[in-house]
């Protein structure tokens, strides 16, 4: 444990903080309205899409109506540019009256009566990143008072106009706050993005101890190549990673885009498969009012929200990353099963691969191998070589059943990958 976190802790009043809130034991699931809608304000022109409470409204009753509630996608997230420009004369923020004409509490009942729950926006500088008024330091206790005033369920606290003092103070003060309103709410850290996501400027214990999830990387846009930049940096640094991650605190890799413009099908299904095997937070940003079918099947799939929300918390990594444009990716999951994905990064044509279960470290044995996304069952021994044809930019992703009978063991045994030296997966009877 750093100083830093112990100076933290002593500082604390005996009130419970972030973690202890009872709160995101499985990674938070539902709708967030930022890279879908933006900051658009213009409710004269553009009444359907733009930042008021009328498009929340609707988004609720879409995940009430349309089978998302009952997956577990229950967060209604306001993101930025919802408030006026000015705050009330008690010093309070307050929504934008044209937009907003009903306020957020209001809104808040209306999510609550369907069954669901209110995100809010915030951002710790002098304004927020569009603009509006900020939750600078002297303004974090009556801020987090009004948002649990509110009945509020969650805060994603941003970082814009703020400097690296200013967030090393204001991320915990906001954590104390939010406990001591006594309602619980959900508290997502925009912190360690601002700080390049990794040590020894972002200490990964700290953030554990304050937030229930944290975003550590730049924000997610409508494309292949940004989606494939996530990853890359997620994996890429997932040693860093994956210790911090675990029932009630989670890395962030922002949004699913599905069901939006920028990914293809198979790409879509890639997004999906992965933010499963990183225990991600599962914000869709969409139009829910107007998604495709296709789109629709695959943020419903339930093996792989079954996969995301693992109770054990546990983010899986990659395993093996071929020459040939092959990744494999692996997580182990309760009941003495676990998750791999076949990833693809060719562009030419469906590829087929070959290896067996014993060649990714899995012990001797039969297993049940079932592919989430066409839905069939294949039994494999460990030392049978198999073929799965991956298409470009696609995923296979199978949920595996250990042996029956047995009682497997697992831990990163430090062995080497055929890429670049990443530990991978031994299961020891």
């Amino acid at each position: 444990m750093h100083v830093a976190v112990l100076l933290f802790a002593a500082a604390l009043p005996l009130t419970t903080v972030a973690l202890d809130n009872g709160l995101m034991k499985t990674p938070p699931m539902g709708w967030l309205a930022w890279e879908r809608f933006r900051c658009d304000v213009d409710c004269e022109h553009d009444p359907k899409n733009c930042i008021s409470e009328n498009l929340f409204i609707d988004m609720a009753d879409r995940l009430a109506e349309d089978g998302w509630k009952e997956l577990g996608y229950v967060y209604v997230n306001i993101d930025d540019c919802w408030s006026s420009m000015d705050r009330d004369k008690e010093g309070r923020l307050q929504s934008d009256p044209k937009r907003f004409p009903g306020g957020i509490h209001k809104l808040a009942r209306y999510v609550h009566d369907r069954g669901l729950k209110l995100g809010i926006y915030g951002d710790m500088g002098t304004h927020t990143c569009g603009g509006y008024p900020g939750t600078p330091l002297d303004k974090i206790k009556i801020d987090a008072q009004t948002f649990a005033d509110w009945e509020v369920d969650m805060l994603k606290y941003d970082g814009c106009y703020s400097n690296v003092t200013e967030q090393e103070q204001g991320y915990p003060l906001m954590s104390e706050a939010l406990n001591a309103t006594g309602r619980p709410i959900g508290y997502s850290c925009s912190w360690p993005a601002y700080q390049g996501g990794l040590p020894p400027k972002v200490n990964y214990t700290q953030l554990g101890k304050i937030c229930n999830l944290w975003r550590n990387y730049g924000d997610i846009q409508d494309s292949w190549d940004s989606v494939l930049n996530v990853i890359d940096w997620f994996f890429n640094n997932q040693e860093v990673l994956i210790p911090a991650a675990g029932p009630g605190r989670w890395n962030d890799p922002d949004m699913l885009l599905i069901g939006d413009f920028g990914l293809s099908m198979d790409q879509s299904r890639a997004q999906m498969a992965l933010w499963a095997i990183m225990a991600a937070p599962l914000f869709m940003s969409n139009d829910l009012r107007t998604i495709s079918s296709g789109a629709r099947s695959i943020l419903q799939n339930k093996m792989a929200i079954t996969i995301n929300q693992d109770p054990m918390g546990i983010q899986g990594r990659r395993i093996v990353k071929e020459k040939n444009g092959i990744e494999v990716f692996w997580r182990p999951l309760s009941s003495n099963a676990s998750a791999l994905v076949f990833f693809s990064r060719r562009k030419d044509m469906p590829f087929r691969y070959q290896t067996s279960l014993s060649k990714l470290n899995y012990t001797t044995g039969s297993y049940k191998a079932f592919d989430v996304f066409a839905e069939k069952t294949v039994m494999l021994k460990d030392s049978t070589d198999f073929v799965v044809s991956v298409n470009p930019s696609g995923v296979v992703m199978w949920y595996l059943s250990a042996p029956a009978k047995r009682h497997l063991r697992q831990f990163y045994k430090g062995g080497r990958s055929r890429d670049e030296g990443n530990a991978i997966p031994s299961f020891i009877l």
